[in-house]
């Protein structure tokens, strides 16, 4: 019968830290290697079989689990918020972090997290460039308003960004001075380079193959664009992960967190533990959903006669979560089925 060896990772950016045990908790070697695949290729030759490995998501995990995936038996990936040993201890140092990682690990008690398949992480690294970009674009737009305001510049704030418009204030404003005229410019000129840039990599996701099929399905729902749909596809990864509408709306971060102990109860109107990208996409696409959806009108109405405008948009934004699942889940385009009254 073979034994299995449990190895904890602790990753950084230059080194990674490892510690090997077997079963009995009894270290079968330990030490660091260099974050580089050739370094790792001539440690895994020194590895016992058959082994299983663990390491704490981080922005390098990605391409470390890639390499070792194929090579271990099993591989897995902690969730940094809830590996409380770590972070709880007295004495901290890269050997110790890798030592315990591996005891979770040995005696199962490792926070697993989800990782997505490599092909959908290559290109949901995609998408939130994009979202970059678009902040960085509202950066820019902001600035020229600001420079405006800075002069005393009279201006229209619906039609400033308009190419016709911002040509015309540059041309006829008298208080616009020269250095003020090409640092606008060089904003502008910004604004439109990052435009460009950002509707080519979200017309390269819509017509990938991989994605094409899943997102035409998903904006078939009323409100859902390109850009929620993508969002969704992409940050979600795989559907079925999911065996509840409720624990998708957990993991969208549209649920408020409960702290009690005794008899004090405490509530927060949304938690913290969440995928802020799909929070953010989902509030923004709740905001315009009543204008296209008859249902989600209704809805958002009869949340906000209860006072509170928020809470309404939020109920809607977990009503399009329940859309969104079902029709990722069942795979067909989306329909509105009326329920029919029989006669007794």
């Amino acid at each position: 019968m073979q034994i299995m060896y449990y190895i904890g990772l602790d990753v950084h950016k230059r080194t990674i830290s490892y510690c090997v045990k077997d079963g009995s908790g009894q270290i079968y070697a330990e030490g660091a290697i260099r974050s580089t695949r050739l370094d790792l290729d001539e440690w895994m030759k020194t590895l016992p079989q058959p082994w299983t490995a663990a390491m704490e998501a981080t922005v390098f995990s990605g391409w470390i689990y890639d390499h070792l995936r194929p090579h271990a038996a099993a591989l897995k990936v902690a969730h940094p918020l809830m590996l409380r040993a770590i972070a709880a201890a007295k004495k901290k140092n890269d050997r110790i972090d890798a030592s315990k990682i591996c005891d979770c690990l040995r005696c199962d008690f490792l926070p697993e997290c989800y990782m997505a398949p490599s092909v959908l992480r290559e290109r949901r690294r995609t998408l939130r460039y994009r979202n970059l970009l678009v902040r960085q674009m509202v950066q820019m737009k902001n600035k020229i308003a600001v420079l405006l305001m800075e002069a005393g510049v009279s201006y229209n704030k619906q039609r400033l960004h308009k190419a016709g418009y911002f040509r015309e204030l540059l041309a006829t404003n008298p208080y616009i001075d020269e250095g003020l005229c090409a640092l606008l410019r060089v904003c502008r000129e910004t604004v439109v380079r990052l435009e460009r840039t950002e509707s080519a990599l979200v017309r390269l996701l819509e017509r990938d193959c991989l994605l094409r099929d899943r997102v035409e399905r998903l904006m078939t729902i009323p409100s859902v664009g390109a850009i929620t749909a993508l969002t969704w596809a992409l940050e979600v990864g795989e559907v079925q992960r999911f065996t509840s509408i409720r624990k998708a709306v957990s993991y969208c971060g549209l649920c408020g967190e409960e702290k009690s102990s005794a008899n004090s109860v405490q509530h927060t109107p949304l938690s913290k533990q969440r995928n802020k990208h799909l929070q953010t996409t989902l509030i923004e696409a709740a905001k315009m959903a009543p204008r296209y959806s008859p249902g989600l009108a209704l809805l958002y109405d009869k949340e906000r006669r209860k006072g509170n405008a928020n809470r309404a948009t939020l109920a809607v934004a977990r009503k399009l979560v329940a859309y969104l699942m079902a029709v990722d889940r069942g795979q067909r385009k989306f329909e509105v089925v009326e329920a029919s009254r029989t006669a007794a």
